[in-house]
C-alpha cells in the first residue's frame, strides 16, 4: 500500500510543536503543585527536583516529546527517562497530566502499598515509566542502551519511505548522575558512536543532599562531555524560550549526542527553601507549602488543585502523539506490504518471541570430543546461535577474545555502521551491564556481554536492576574459579558465585562441561523474563559422554537445574558439585566405588532453577533418606548446606586462591578426587558408627 499524501503529511510534520508560554507556565507550577502536595501528604520523598525542572519538563513534553497515552507500548514512541529517579514526582504528575492511566487517587497515594507511585519509578508498575531508576547514574545509562537499541534497530528494519524506527530518547539527569562512574562509562561510549537520538538535560542546580555541590564537585561537566564528543549547551531552566530553542539544535543534530546544563534553582517557588538542601529530600512543611503555592499564584489552602489550563498543554501534545501513532500504524501497512518478512520479523521481536527453530542448530557434544573449556564451548554455541536469532547483539568489557564472545563471521557495530552484531564496550563493565539493561527494556533486542566473573562485582548494581525489572539479558562470566590459574587471587572469583545466587531473580548456571553449557544457552535465550548468568571455565574439561548407552544423563537435565548425572543401585552416598568441580566427583566416585562404597552423582548447574522445581522432582535427586552428603565447589562454601543438610560436609574454597598453575592450586586447596572421597567415607562410618 503506497503512504496517502495525508498520511505523509503527518508523519513530516514538523516537530517540535508551537511553543504556548502562557499555558506552559500553569502546566510548569501545577506539576510544582502537585509534588509539594503529594511529598506533604506522604511527609516522605523529593519536592526539590519537581519544582525546579517543571519549566524544562514541561517544555519537553508539550513541545517536542512523541507520546500516546492510550498506547503506552508503541514501539515508536519517544522514550523518556527520569534519571534522576528521587524526582519521581515530576514524572508521576506529567504522566498524570498527559492524560495516561494514572488517576489523581494514585498520585494521592504516593509511596504508599499498592500504589501505582512508589518512591522511586519502577518499571513495570506504571504505565509510562520506561525504567527504574533512583540508583543514580543507571538511569541516563539505560538510555544509553535506548538510543542505541532505536539506531541499531532502524539500520535492521527501516527502509526507503519506510522510517519505522524513527524515535528519540531524552533524560533528565541530576548532578548525583554526572558524579555517579556509571554515567561516565557510558555517556563515553555514546559519544563513541554518535548516538545523535539521545538527549540529556542536565538539572544544573549545584545542590546535593550534603549542601552546595561544590563541597565535592568542581569539574566543568559541558567540558567533559564535549571531551567525549557530545553536543553541549547551557541554558536559564526557567527561560522556556531558551529551553526550547537548545532542544530544537540538539534535535537538528545527527550526528551527536546531546547535553542541554539547565541552571535551575531547586525547589523553585519556595520562599525559604528554593535553593537549598532542605528543598532535595524531606517535605517542604504544610506553612511553607502555602507560602510557596501563594507565591505561585495558586489558592493557598487548595491542595491537589489542577485547572483545566494545566491539562492543555500536555493533552494537545497528547493529541499530536496519538495521531502520529495513527500515521505510524498506517505506514506500517503500507511497510507490511511492500516488505513481508521483515515486518513480520520486527512484530515478533517487538514481542519478545524467538524465531521458529531458533535452537536447531545448536552443536551436539557427546563425549568423543578432546576436553575444551566451557567458554570455548560457548563460542560453538554463539557460532550458531546469532545467526538464528537475529534479535541478539552481543559485547565484551574489553576481553572479546578471553570471553569468546564474537562469532568469527560477525561484525562490530561502529559510528558509521550500525548492521553489526557486536559491541566493543570497552574497559567499562558498569557501563556495559546499564546499556544491556537499556537495550532489553527498549525491546526487540536480546543483549548479551562478557567479562571475567571477578569483575562483575563491577556491574553488580546493574544486575541487580535487570533482576528487578525481570529483564531477558544474559552474562557470559568467563574465568570463573581458581581454575584461570597463574592470574592470582585478585583475578580468581572465589565470593563472586555466592554473591549473584543472592541475587533474587538472577537465574545462575555453571556448566559442567560443553554439552551442560549448550544447555545453558538454551534456557538462558528462552528466559524472557529475567537475567540470566552463565559462569564458564578458563581451563578446558572433558566432554562427558552421554550417549544413549552411556552411564552418564542427558545434559538436558541443566532446565532442572540439578539432576542425576551418575547412578547406581544402591546409594550409599550421594556426591554434589557443580562447573568443573562435576569432575572431581565423578573421579570420586569411582575411587570409592573401588572400595566398596555406591554413590550418586548429582550435578547441580543452578540452584535457582532446581528450588523453583516442584518437591517431588527435588526428592528424585536428591532423596532425603540418604544422609551422606558431600558438595565441592571451588567458591565459598556458603549455601550449600541446603543441599547437603546439618550432617553434611561442604569441600569449598573460604579464602583467596594463589598464583600457580591451576592443577597445583586444586590440589594444595584439597579440592581433589581424593578427599572427596576420604570425607564421604568419614560420613558414612559416623553413620553406622
Amino acid at each position: 500500500m503506497a503512504l496517502t499524501k495525508d498520511i505523509r503529511s503527518r508523519m513530516s510534520q514538523p516537530d517540535p510543536r508551537p511553543l504556548d508560554l502562557s499555558s506552559i507556565r500553569i502546566t510548569a507550577n501545577c506539576l510544582r503543585i502537585l509534588a509539594m502536595d503529594a511529598v506533604q501528604q506522604a511527609n516522605s520523598g523529593h519536592p526539590g527536583l519537581p519544582m525546579g525542572m517543571a519549566d524544562v519538563a514541561s517544555v519537553l513534553w508539550a513541545r517536542c516529546l512523541n507520546f500516546d497515552p492510550d498506547h503506552p507500548d508503541w514501539q515508536d514512541r519517544d522514550r523518556f527517562v527520569l534519571s534522576a529517579g528521587h524526582g519521581s514526582m515530576l514524572l508521576y504528575a506529567l504522566l498524570h497530566l498527559s492524560g495516561y492511566d494514572l488517576p489523581l487517587n494514585e498520585i494521592k497515594s504516593f509511596r504508599q502499598w499498592g500504589s501505582r507511585t512508589p518512591g522511586h519509578p519502577e518499571h513495570f508498575q506504571t504505565l509510562g515509566v520506561e525504567t527504574t531508576t533512583g540508583p543514580l547514574g543507571q538511569g541516563i545509562s539505560n538510555a544509553v542502551g535506548m538510543a542505541l537499541a532505536a539506531r541499531w534497530l532502524s539500520e535492521r528494519f527501516n527502509r526507503p519511505s519506510f522510517p519505522i524506527v524513527s524515535h528519540r530518547t531524552f533524560v533528565i539527569a541530576s548532578d548525583g548522575d554526572m558524579m555517579e562512574g556509571v554515567a561516565h562509562e557510558a555517556c563515553s561510549l555514546a559519544g563513541h558512536l554518535g548516538l545523535s537520538g539521545l538527549t540529556v538535560l542536565y538539572d544544573d542546580n549545584h545542590v546535593s543532599i550534603d549542601g552546595p555541590t561544590d563541597l565535592s564537585f568542581s569539574e566543568d561537566v559541558l567540558a567533559r562531555f564535549q571531551g567525549y564528543g557530545w553536543q553541549v549547551a547551557k541554558v536559564d531552566g526557567h527561560n522556556l524560550e531558551e529551553v526550547a530553542t537548545a532542544l530544537d539544535v540538539a534535535i537538528e543534530d545527527a550526528a551527536r549526542p546531546s547535553i542541554i546544563a539547565c541552571t535551575t534553582v531547586i525547589g523553585y517557588g519556595s520562599p525559604n527553601r528554593s535553593g537549598t538542601a532542605k528543598a532535595h529530600g524531606e517535605p517542604l512543611g504544610i506553612e511553607e507549602v502555602r507560602l510557596a503555592k501563594a507565591a505561585l499564584g495558586w489558592r493557598e489552602e487548595s491542595t491537589f488543585e489542577i485547572p483545566a489550563e494545566a491539562r492543555a498543554p500536555l493533552h494537545q501534545a497528547a493529541n499530536a502523539g496519538r495521531a502520529r501513532h495513527v500515521a505510524w500504524k498506517a505506514m506500517f501497512e503500507g511497510y507490511a506490504e511492500a516488505y513481508p518478512e521483515l515486518a513480520a520479523d520486527f512484530q515478533r521481536a517487538s514481542l519478545g518471541e524467538l524465531p521458529t527453530g531458533w535452537d536447531r542448530e545448536l552443536p551436539v557434544f557427546d563425549g568423543r570430543e578432546d576436553p575444551i573449556a566451557t567458554r570455548s564451548a560457548s563460542g560453538s554455541v554463539l557460532k550458531e546461535l546469532v545467526p538464528a536469532v537475529p534479535d541478539l547483539l552481543g559485547g565484551s568489557a574489553d576481553l572479546t577474545g578471553s570471553n569468546q564472545t564474537l562469532p568469527s563471521d560477525e561484525v562490530a557495530v561502529n559510528a558509521h555502521d550500525f548492521s553489526g552484531r557486536y559491541l566493543y564496550y570497552g574497559v567499562r563493565e558498569h557501563g556495559m551491564g546499564a546499556i544491556m539493561n537499556g537495550l532489553a527494556i527498549h525491546g526487540g533486542v536480546i543483549p548479551y556481554g562478557g567479562t571475567f566473573l571477578v569483575f562483575s562485582d563491577y556491574m553488580r548494581p546493574a544486575i541487580r536492576l535487570a533482576a528487578m525489572m525481570k529483564l531477558g539479558v544474559v552474562y557470559v562470566f568467563t574465568h570463573d574459579s581458581i581454575g584461570l590459574g597463574e592470574d592470582g587471587p585478585t583475578h580468581q572469583p572465589v565470593e563472586q558465585l555466592l554473591s549473584l545466587r543472592a541475587i533474587p531473580g538472577l537465574v545462575v548456571i555453571r556448566p559442567a562441561d560443553a554439552a551442560e553449557t549448550v544447555e545453558g544457552w538454551r534456557v538462558a535465550i528462552k528466559r524472557r523474563n529475567g537475567p540470566t548468568a552463565l559462569l564458564l571455565t578458563r581451563q578446558a574439561l572433558p566432554v562427558l559422554e552421554r550417549t544413549p548407552t552411556g552411564s552418564l544423563a542427558a545434559a538436558s537435565g541443566v532446565e532442572q537445574g540439578a539432576y542425576v548425572l551418575a547412578d547406581t543401585p544402591r546409594v550409599d552416598a550421594i556426591l554434589i558439585g557443580s562447573g568443573s568441580e562435576v569432575h572431581i566427583a565423578l573421579q570420586a566416585k569411582q575411587l570409592l566405588h573401588e572400595q566398596g562404597v555406591e554413590v550418586r552423582v548429582v550435578s547441580i548447574p543452578s540452584w535457582e532453577l532446581f528450588d523453583s522445581m516442584p518437591q517431588e522432582y527435588r526428592e528424585t535427586v536428591l532423596p532425603s533418606n540418604v544422609v551422606p552428603r558431600v558438595a565441592i565447589e571451588a567458591g565459598v562454601s556458603i549455601g550449600w548446606e541446603k543441599y547437603v543438610g546439618s550432617s553434611g560436609v561442604v569441600i569449598g574454597l573460604d579464602h583467596f586462591g594463589a598464583s600457580a598453575p591451576y592443577q597445583r592450586l586444586y590440589d594444595e586447596f584439597g579440592l581433589t578426587a581424593k578427599e572427596m572421597a576420604a570425607v564421604t567415607r568419614r560420613l558414612i562410618d559416623l553413620q553406622i558408627d
